[in-house]
């Protein structure tokens, strides 16, 4: 009998999986950088996880606005409605008397009201997701003033109780300075942080709903040719950003255990920087729910950077964070320009171009 070898062709690396690999290489060389020239805290395991600990809800909503991009949309309110969540939840405990479920079922119930109004404006009236999102970032900074104008510490006994909630990881730790070994720990938000990264990079990548996130991103007409329910699958894009949002404001409280007007400031454009360097690109169609999370910790690894250097002005973060983020977005620019069987171009002005000499012929006497 003949032996019959099936030849397997390897398929192509995808745009969203070269972008992933350049962003993981990225990070992991600028932290081992890091560990080199100023080691001390960049040799603490502790302060490794401290960048899903103090980040937990910013990966939340990095995931979100991922979700979001990927299908060529954008949402900024993503920062007001963690903040409105914490305040409401806060002030429920405090004053209200309620239950930690209760709480929970509040942050979702706010997400999701906000995900579905703005979500039926953008898919059905066809209105710009940036202006849409704009109006909701100020209607729920607005609605939290409202709500309570003072900063408020919850001292709820059950919500005290989640907030002591911590895993040790034995092995992994630090010496103190009096000698002992202390292991390193990861708090409650960074479980729920994973495991929504976790359900998203499943739903991306198998299932019908996350293919056509992919689809609409790369073109709307190719998504109604293959029988995509367009304004179907924004809706529920904008409503997943929505919860999500509500669920990253109760993580917020979580880690901070208070509720303020002025929580989150910025968070939404953070998380928008996180998913372009974590690969998504802002016209759609391209991206990996793995590298938002490196694009999250990488921005934390440039601030302790900053940090280490002794550059103790706070615009010194948002400078190097610029210009990472420009970095990325050149970069993508020229990756997928020259993929796709272009040629990266840079639009000089005509004055910086020289001109070339050419040998002009001497009329005739």
């Amino acid at each position: 009998m003949t032996a019959i070898k099936k030849i397997r062709h390897r398929q192509p690396l995808t745009d969203s999986n070269l972008l992933l690999i350049i962003t993981i290489s990225i990070f992991a060389a600028m932290y081992a950088l890091s560990m080199i020239f100023f080691g001390g805290g960049f040799l603490n395991p502790q302060q490794f996880l401290n960048l899903f600990n103090e980040n937990a809800s910013l990966i939340i909503l990095a995931c979100a606005l991922s979700v979001v991009m990927i299908q060529g949309g954008i949402d900024i309110s993503v920062g007001g409605i963690t903040a409105l969540v914490s305040v409401c939840c806060a002030v429920y405990l405090e004053d209200r008397g309620g239950s930690v479920l209760g709480a929970l079922g509040l942050a979702l119930g706010i997400g999701l009201a906000f995900g579905l109004l703005q979500g039926l404006l953008i898919s059905f009236l066809d209105i710009q997701p940036f202006i849409i999102t704009l109006a909701g970032m100020f209607l729920a900074r607005g609605i939290s003033t409202m709500v309570e104008v003072n900063p408020r510490t919850v001292k709820h006994a059950g919500f005290s109780a989640l907030r002591e909630i911590e895993i040790r990881l034995p092995g992994i730790g630090y010496y103190a300075k009096n000698g002992n070994f202390i292991n390193a720990k990861i708090e409650l938000g960074v479980i729920v942080a994973l495991l929504v990264l976790l359900a998203l990079f499943v739903v991306l990548k198998w299932s019908r709903f996350g293919r056509s996130l992919y689809a609409i991103g790369g073109g709307s007409q190719n998504a109604l040719m293959l029988g995509i329910n367009i304004r179907r699958t924004r809706l529920y894009s904008y409503m997943i950003c929505g919860m999500l949002s509500g669920i990253a404001g109760f993580v917020y409280l979580l880690h901070t255990g208070s509720g303020s007007v002025t929580q989150a400031t910025g968070a939404e454009m953070k998380a928008i920087a996180s998913s372009i360097i974590g690969g998504v690109l802002l016209t759609g169609g391209v991206g990996n729910i793995i590298g938002t999370l490196f694009g999250v910790i990488s921005l934390g690894t440039i601030n302790n950077v900053v940090v280490a250097m002794g550059l103790k002005g706070p615009w010194w973060q948002g400078i190097t964070t610029g210009a990472m983020l420009c970095l990325f977005i050149v970069l993508q620019s020229i990756i997928i320009s020259n993929r796709n069987g272009g040629s990266f171009k840079l639009a000089l002005p005509g004055w910086f171009i020289p001109k070339k000499k050419t040998n002009e012929s001497k009329p005739p006497q």
